[in-house]
């Protein structure tokens, strides 16, 4: 059943308009100046309001004016009710907000047919508005599954890895988080935030086109070997090229460049500072720490450290002018929440 508030202080008129609206069963409560009028809707929430213009302590124009600027009440049809006729006054309550107006002495007929006419429109609005509501949640759940399924993807795709070298899963795993930490520290959005997190275990997915004997040789690699690996950034990129994911697009940007040097000595283009994406930087970095912890066929493990001073102060084969300056001070403000990562996920 609708709810009209009455905010009137006329005693008569208040009496009067009660007892029209109780008589077509409609829930009524009422207000005897503008004041209390914008309390009462707070609490009573009505679908209507009769507001009289001229009221003590404010007056209609002015509650009208400030229930229209409130979005929780500026959907609220209102009538205003004026002893006068007057134009610029109508203009007024238009300005203000008002839907309609009765002129004193009201008329009961047309009071109710407004009532209702109103009462309608609103029933109609709070349709469309849930609708929409509905419509919104729905376009949310299917965003919500479409982008899950991207990441299930994605998981799937890097776990290929876990098939040829535990330590290498568990590489892929922690260099999210490293990513992720740097994005954060750097200032990224959250979004970009999340996207890298994703993105980054991609990076080297085109090693599954490399021969397993050359991945786990536990010597040297001949330089024909080496070429042969080098070759992995040019196969991610190739197997995620032109993917209409935001995950994927990024994927492909750091399988492809995650390898380049900051001094253009890196592959497989020999990109140089600021040509190098920021993404294949963080990676770079991150992928260089987290390399120098693990165990590999060919090395043992280093503690955290070590690791440390080697990106830092370099140790012949890798140098601090690998790195982009920024990334690397960076690095260096965040090496206890890297040293806990690589704990936290170590196995």
């Amino acid at each position: 059943m609708p709810k009209i508030l009455i905010a009137d202080d006329d005693p008569v008129l208040l009496k009067y308009l009660s007892a029209v609206l109780e008589k077509q069963d409609y829930q009524y409560a009422t207000a005897t100046n503008g004041i209390e009028a914008i309390e009462k809707v707070k609490t009573y929430s009505p679908d209507l309001m009769l507001l009289d213009v001229m009221m003590p302590e404010m007056d209609g124009l002015e509650v009208c004016k400030k229930l229209k600027d409130d979005p929780f009440t500026h959907h609220i049809p209102i009538i205003l009710i004026t002893g006068s006729a007057d134009r610029e006054l109508r203009i007024k309550g238009l300005s203000a907000g008002a839907n309609d107006f009765l002129t004193k002495p009201i008329d009961r007929p047309e009071l109710i047919a407004r009532i209702r006419n109103l009462l309608r429109i609103k029933e109609f609005e709070d349709f469309l508005s849930n609708h929409n509501e509905m419509l919104k949640r729905e376009v949310e759940e299917k965003i919500r599954q479409i982008r899950e399924g991207y990441i299930d993807t994605i998981i799937r795709l890097t776990t290929v890895a876990e098939y040829k070298d535990e330590e290498t899963a568990a590489h892929i795993r922690r260099v999210g988080h490293y990513c992720q930490l740097m994005a954060k520290h750097l200032g990224w959005p959250e979004e970009d935030q999340e996207t890298i997190l994703y993105a980054s275990p991609m990076h080297d997915i085109g090693k599954v086109g490399i021969p397993l004997e050359i991945l786990l040789k536990s010597t040297k690699l001949t330089p024909e070997e080496f070429a042969l690996v080098k070759t992995h950034t040019l196969i991610g990129a190739d197997i995620l090229h032109e993917s209409k994911s935001k995950y994927l697009q990024m994927a492909e940007t750091i399988a492809l460049t995650h390898h380049e040097r900051w001094d253009g000595t890196g592959y497989p283009r020999g990109l140089r500072e600021e040509e190098i994406p920021m993404a294949g930087r963080i990676m770079n970095i991150v992928d260089q720490y987290d390399a120098l912890r693990g165990r590999r066929p060919y090395k043992s493990s280093l503690d955290h450290e070590v690791a440390v001073k080697i990106i830092v102060e370099g140790d012949g084969r890798t140098s601090p002018e690998h790195f982009d300056p920024n990334l690397r001070k960076a690095f260096v403000e965040l090496v206890p929440v890297f040293k806990d990562i690589f704990e936290r996920l170590e196995g």
